[in-house]
């Protein structure tokens, strides 16, 4: 019976999600969080009190816990020897610095010793940069001003130059140790690193993650020769590849084969990015289906055929794995701006059901922004035009504001969404799902699909070894509800809002 794999390295842990080709389901899924390891000192994924507010990840941590999750998978008893497709997903934007000779060393590897010992000595940097460091303003406002401007770098890469994207790590690496700088032959990504551990060489880099680097060209893409100089000199001799996620990088390695029995003619595409592969995994790989993630921030991502970008430059641009595009837009003022409001007005989560139902005057406006927002660039400070109303419409007006900052991302993206999906832990309040559908003005369908980044690439393994997308889809993104707009989403309160916003800019 065919298998298809799928993996996912996350902040705080690494999953394994594996489907029947044959019935096109998830047969098993197993996770493992990162904290178990107790010898990487990581308890949340992460090295935590590092100097200057720098986040790193010790990159060892992420080779030990491969190991570990594959020998519980087949002490679990699962079919390794009937997986015909692999592919995976990273942490967007993290990076693993290596000396000569990794690849010769993955080459060589011997199957009845673990995988981590074997790889001692071969990290040029002894950490790991990912996506939660924030250290690297100096180094964005250089590669943009050597590039004659934010949009300038936007309109190639897909993004303006940003602190946690890769390129202006790799920067202050070269400025801050310039001497490791020099030691590194080879700069993967978290996605590309582990999908080189699978092959035992060296995997290309995805369009999808790649694009989260500020060092693609992402309409060619390829690497762009002007970011890379801007970056850091001889960028482009320690770069793998660009690679389309769709093409195989390869066949499991002999360590992988006598070590836990995988078939050697097991395929292996491409790992992506967390986010590109959620995009497979929630069904929106195809333009149509958008979907909005309520969780700490909100984020909204859908398929794009062309690479648009943001002229706000808050918005992002990647590689689709399934062809194409896809954007991404993340509002910092989630669940915990309505956290905030809600102690705010002491009153419970019953008040956001009912706000569902609740009408409001076309003048009724909220800047729903507790903390300083980053879509759009502008300080927090929460506003209500109307603090007069009732507690429904008060909570009404803020839940409006919240869609529609994300409805408007829509405009440069050049989308008309036909079908909205909701997930996290908020999509399950009806009434926050019954706003979204009025000002969105399209059907709200609710996903409770797990480990979509994991599934996802499963998905694109399965997809890689002949399952029709749309079978899968069908089979794996299915809807658990459907809430319909009502004539409660007014055009002309969503004027006011913005021009609310505009003014508070």
């Amino acid at each position: 019976m065919p298998h298809a794999l799928g993996f996912d390295s996350s902040t705080q842990s690494l999953s394994a999600v594996l489907l029947d080709l044959d019935t096109l389901r998830i047969t098993h899924e197993l996770s493992l969080p990162f904290g178990e390891l107790t010898d990487y000192a990581s308890p949340r994924g992460f090295l935590e009190n590092l100097s200057d507010g720098q986040v790193h990840a010790d990159p060892r941590l992420w080779v030990a816990a491969l190991d570990v999750l594959v020998q519980r998978m087949k002490d679990a008893g699962w079919p390794l020897s009937g997986v015909t497709a692999i592919s995976g997903s990273g942490q967007q934007h993290g990076s693993v610095y290596l000396k000569e000779g990794f690849a010769a060393r993955l080459a060589t590897l011997d199957p009845a010793r673990p995988l981590g010992p074997q790889l001692e000595g071969i990290y040029s940097r002894a950490t790991s940069p990912i996506w939660m460091d924030g250290t690297t303003s100096a180094e964005c406002a250089e590669i943009a001003a050597t590039l004659g401007g934010a949009e300038v770098v936007c309109a190639r890469s897909g993004s303006v130059a940003v602190e946690r994207f890769t390129g202006p790590q790799i920067r202050a690496f070269y400025k801050r140790d310039p001497q490791g700088y020099a030691d590194t032959a080879r700069i993967h990504l978290v996605s590309s690193f582990l999908c080189s551990l699978l092959i035992g060489a060296d995997a290309p880099i995805d369009t999808g993650d790649g694009a989260g680097m500020n060092l693609m060209n992402l309409a060619a893409e390829d690497w762009d020769a002007g970011l890379l100089a801007a970056t850091a000199p001889d960028l482009a001799a320690k770069l793998p590849p660009v690679s389309p996620a769709s093409k195989p990088c390869g066949t499991v390695s002999a360590w992988l084969v006598q070590r836990f029995g995988f078939d050697p003619s097991c395929i292996v595409l491409p790992f992506s990015g967390d986010n590109p592969s959620s995009l497979v995994g929630m069904g929106a790989a195809t333009p149509g289906r958008v979907v909005v993630s309520l969780g700490t921030s909100d984020t909204l991502f859908a398929a794009m055929t062309e690479p648009r970008t943001d002229p706000e430059g808050c918005g992002h641009v990647f590689g689709n794995p399934l062809g194409g595009y896809m954007t991404l837009a993340c509002i910092r003022n989630g669940s915990l701006a309505r956290e905030a409001f809600r102690d705010q007005l002491g009153a419970d989560w019953s008040a956001f059901e009912a706000a569902g139902d609740a009408d409001l005057p076309e003048t009724a406006t909220t800047i729903p922004f507790v903390a300083d927002e980053i879509t759009p660039k502008r300080p927090g400070g929460l506003s209500e035009a109307d603090t007069s109303l009732a507690t429904p419409q008060r909570v009404r007006a803020f839940l409006e504001g919240q869609a529609f900052n994300l409805l408007r991302q829509l405009e440069w993206m050049h989308l008309k969404p036909t079908e909205l999906c909701l997930t996290g832990g908020a999509s399950k309040n009806n009434g926050i799902a019954r706003v979204f559908a009025d000002v969105f003005g399209v059907p709200v369908s609710r996903l409770s699909v797990s480990n979509s980044a994991a599934l996802g690439a499963a998905m694109r393994a399965a997809i890689a070894a002949g399952a029709p997308t749309e079978d899968l889809v069908k089979s794996l993104c299915a809807s658990d509800s459907t809430i319909q707009p009502t004539d409660r989403g007014t055009p002309a309160r969503y004027g006011n809002w913005l021009l609310a916003l505009r003014a508070g800019a």
